[in-house]
């Protein structure tokens, strides 16, 4: 049975160890906190993932690393360079193939759906940082030490999903409370079904035509009044209220909390269409979105 490594314990890094796992291949998930799915096929490690030589040794034997590690969103510039870095040399030292999770922060702001030949021309510093780690990756890869390839998600819905949508739209729907939004609520949005970015880390890490490049994951092209409107139905509660929060607001949660700030950063993406093209995914390796309404479905409470 193969052998993987999981770098992160976080909902995407849950599915992709139970879908190896249950496909009969051996995982060893590694975090600070050793925490993880219960299966007998996983192991549950916790590792500081910065310490490249500990990280090496438990990803000896391994056919793959996968990095679907991340830090706290406003400490990405400083944290994320030495937290990637040591995966990849992990990966290196151990002679494992790398896959990455990536996200869209590296493209910056551009017009018409992106696709993965789309320039990473990111102006904000979580975006330049993003792109700098593919393109340290991407060195390696073309200098022969590793294999590497990333698959680049839209904003996670689904259970187990961290993220605007999930944090701070989702509990207001099924509470029916008002849910004030850091997001146009109109505007064309990718977003990744966690089960669908699992399935397109472990499709690409099986598959030779992967590596050396990027790859978008399934996205659900919809809005935020559309995907909150349609939970609202399958949950049987009241149609949602909605507001998006002004700049006042985000700036007065910031003195409270460094998180709310950062997204200024990302208002082409959250104000502006942004729409991305996933049919290489679905073209090369037949890995396509999950329904809308079977997404939602996963985080309406049972009745």
């Amino acid at each position: 049975m193969p052998l993987h490594v999981i770098v992160g314990h976080g909902g995407t890094a849950t599915a992709t160890a139970l879908l190896l796992a249950e496909s009969g291949d051996r995982v060893r998930m590694v975090s600070r906190s050793g925490a993880g799915p219960e299966h007998s096929h996983i192991e549950l490690v916790a590792t500081d993932a910065t310490d490249a030589t500990a990280l090496a040794e438990l990803a000896r034997g391994a056919e793959t690393v996968f990095n679907t590690a991340m830090p706290a969103y406003h400490t990405w510039p400083q944290e994320v360079p030495s937290l990637f870095g040591a995966i990849r040399a992990a990966a290196e030292q151990a002679g494992a193939n790398l896959v990455m999770l990536g996200n869209l922060y590296g493209y910056g702001p551009a017009d018409g759906p992106l696709t993965e030949d789309s320039p990473l021309a990111a102006t904000g510093h979580k975006g330049r940082v993003r792109a700098r780690m593919w393109h340290e990756a991407k060195a390696s890869h073309d200098a022969g030490r590793i294999r590497v390839t990333e698959v680049r998600a839209g904003q996670f819905l689904g259970a187990g999903a961290v993220s605007v949508f999930s944090l701070l739209v989702q509990p207001k729907v099924l509470g029916e409370q008002l849910a004030l939004v850091p997001q146009a609520l109109d505007l064309p949005h990718p977003y990744t079904a966690i089960e669908d970015a699992a399935a397109a880390l472990v499709a690409v890490a099986r598959d030779d035509r992967a590596w050396g490049q990027a790859w978008h994951a399934p996205v659900i092209t919809t809005t935020v009044r559309a995907a909150a409107t349609r939970l609202a139905e399958l949950a049987g509660v009241t149609a949602p209220r909605l507001e998006v929060m002004t700049d006042r607001e985000l700036t007065l949660l910031g003195n409270a909390d460094p998180f709310w700030p950062e997204l200024f950063e990302t208002y082409h993406m959250s104000h502006r269409e942004f729409t991305v093209d996933d049919s290489a995914m679905r073209t090369t390796f037949g890995v396509s979105a999950t329904a809308l309404d079977d997404v939602l479905k996963t985080v309406v409470p049972p009745a």
